[in-house]
Order: structure tokens, then sequence, then C-alpha cells
């Protein structure tokens, strides 16, 4: 009795995931911003919420990345890497606290 319905059951729950539009999960990226000769490089970014900024900083001076409406305020020592991960949607300009002619934008999509 119970080999007959193995087929059904079989089909039944391949199809569940379909039915109630389980998908396969979002993976968030690493983005790399590199400050170098008093840029960031790329100046623009887009990017989704959960993803992470890896600042890199390859100049010898510390440099920030300070968001002009103060969401954020990442610090980079010299020579160093610093990593945030982005909590929020909006656009962001942002600029370094110790050299204010360095800008930069970032765009977080949700």
């Amino acid at each position: 009795m119970f080999a007959s319905l193995l087929p059904t059951c079989r089909s039944l729950w391949l199809a569940l995931p379909l039915a109630v539009g389980l998908a396969a999960p979002a993976f968030a990226e690493t983005i790399t911003v590199t400050i170098e000769k008093l840029t960031f490089q790329p100046a623009e970014v887009k990017a989704k919420v959960g993803d992470t900024i890896q600042w890199v900083n390859k100049d010898v001076l510390a440099h920030s990345a300070t968001a002009r409406d103060k969401s954020f305020d990442v610090i980079q020592p010299p020579k160093k890497t610093v990593s945030q991960t982005l909590t929020r949607a909006g656009s962001f300009d942002y600029y370094c606290k110790y050299h204010p002619n360095m800008k930069g934008r970032l765009t977080v999509a949700p």
C-alpha cells in the first residue's frame, strides 16, 4: 500500500519549494575601495545592504571615510585594511576628515 504512494509523495516534496516561493539565498559581496595618493578608488561605489566595503589604505597617512550625514565614520590607519558591513540603504556622500579634498559617493540598494 505505501509503496504505491511513494512516487506521489516524492513529486510533492520536489514541488513544495516551488509552491512556497523559496529562492536561492542572495550572497553578499565584498567591494574594495583603495585609498592611494590621496584619492578613493573608485570614487563612486554601488552596493547592496549586507555587502562589505573593504577600505584599503595604501598611503603612509591615516584617512577616514566619513559620511556627510554622519551615518558612518571609518578610520583607516596607514597601510591597513578596514572592513565595514553595510546595514542601510541610501546614497551617502563621504570624505576624508583629515584631507577634505578626498571625496566619494556610496549608493546602497536594499
